[in-house]
């Protein structure tokens, strides 16, 4: 289902902090975080759909989602997997891609994407699930912003504890530097769940119990469900973008950080 924090152009050292978990069923065939061929996109990739979650290219373009959560879905959906990979290799600013996006939002069960272009200072949202708070497309304003399974900013109370421990940490660090690693750990690990009376009562208690955490670890009766990956995408003043993931793969946790200089195409 996935949950992400994020800071939008308000700190002095880095103008975009990400921190992201997926959560997916443990048997989905996943690749780690890497430069996918041709070397213009970096990120992970579910090799059923051949989509992402979260990737960027080597101009500062990002892309990152999460599914909304619902009851009814579509027999046979588009993957919105693919959405981030269509943004990433187009040439179009962040409201263009999502304007093309809500001509086809039918064809896709409920979704949330970012869209980001961190050298022009852009960043928007786009829904197929709006509500009376937020508009299917919207500029992202500067602060700190959660994204769950819902719409944008809603106040889960997992969203809520991701928040105010993002804020904590922050603020604890001042204008240093962020330990990458350690700020995954610290806020992504988190396996508290949430009494029955605070669930978001869509699904049956028994169902959403499980997926109160920020961390989700989950046995259902059609599979083992859970946090496949915690990722940190921290980008610089200085063009200096760090794109950390930590995987489990088969059983086993991985950790892998990559580093580049944002090349200024425009």
């Amino acid at each position: 289902m996935c949950i992400a924090v994020f800071m939008w152009r308000s700190h002095p050292l880095y103008p975009f902090i990400l921190l992201q978990n997926r959560d997916e069923f443990f048997d989905r065939p996943t690749q780690p975080l890497a430069w996918w061929p041709g070397d213009k996109i970096l990120g992970g990739r579910d090799e059923v759909a051949g989509g992402t979650w979260l990737a960027s290219t080597r101009d500062a373009r990002v892309a990152f989602l999460t599914n909304y959560r619902e009851i009814e879905k579509l027999t046979v959906p588009k993957s919105r997997g693919e959405l981030p990979i269509r943004y990433l290799e187009s040439n179009k600013s962040p409201r263009e891609f999502a304007e093309e996006v809500l001509n086809e939002a039918d064809q896709y069960n409920g979704f949330n994407l970012i869209l980001a272009d961190i050298c022009t200072k852009t960043m928007v949202y786009v829904t197929n699930r709006p509500d009376g708070d937020n508009r299917s497309l919207s500029e992202i304003t500067p602060g700190i912003h959660v994204l769950t399974n819902a719409s944008l900013d809603a106040s889960w109370p997992k969203a809520e504890r991701l928040r105010h421990g993002f804020q904590e940490l922050v603020h604890q660090y001042g204008e240093s530097e962020l330990p990458i690693k350690d700020i995954v750990e610290k806020l992504l690990t988190d396996r508290f769940k949430d009494e029955e009376r605070l669930l978001p009562g869509i699904h049956p208690p028994e169902r959403e119990y499980p997926l109160s955490s920020i961390f989700v670890e989950a046995d259902f009766p059609w599979g083992r469900y859970g946090t496949r990956s915690s990722s940190a995408f921290l980008v610089k003043s200085n063009g200096e973008v760090s794109f950390y993931e930590k995987s489990l793969d088969k059983e086993e946790w991985k950790e892998k950080i990559i580093t580049y200089q944002i090349s200024q195409t425009k």
